[in-house]
């Protein structure tokens, strides 16, 4: 169970986690050991968000996110499998609560007379300024 907030949690059954060599330094260590972490969200599927919010979290996720509805994080920060895994879940977490917040509306607005008046007389003035870089006729 993952807790992203009071009211969002996520079932165990939605995550999935594989474990695979690291590249990077480590020495004969990195070998041996399987340190990065594929954390793999069905989100897709997950009854515990809704429509909008995976809207909102699959444009979050860009190309982390698959063609069957799944979010993977792959972590190979540190030379720790359990911190890796922590790094994984801290991110997925991150991202979902930033897909739960939803957009402010934008109310469109108008410019102020005073202001359209200012840009047409600044306009004007400059289109002056460049009539008298023209060149200059001789006078016969």
């Amino acid at each position: 169970m993952l807790r992203i907030t009071d009211t969002v949690a996520l079932a165990d059954w939605e995550l999935t986690e594989v474990f695979s060599r690291s590249s990077g330094p480590g020495g004969q260590n990195v070998n041996k050991v399987s340190t990065a972490v594929d954390l793999r969200f069905e989100a897709e599927r997950s009854p515990n968000l809704p429509g909008p919010v995976k809207a909102r979290l699959k444009r979050l996720a860009g190309r982390r996110w698959t063609q069957d509805g799944a979010v993977l994080i792959r972590v190979e920060e540190t030379r720790s499998q359990a911190r890796n895994r922590e790094i994984a879940r801290e991110r997925l977490a991150e991202l979902i609560r930033k897909a739960l917040e939803k957009p402010k509306r934008r109310v469109p607005t108008r410019p102020t007379l005073g202001s359209q008046r200012r840009r047409l007389a600044a306009k004007k003035e400059r289109g002056a300024v460049k009539a008298l870089r023209g060149t200059i006729a001789p006078d016969d």
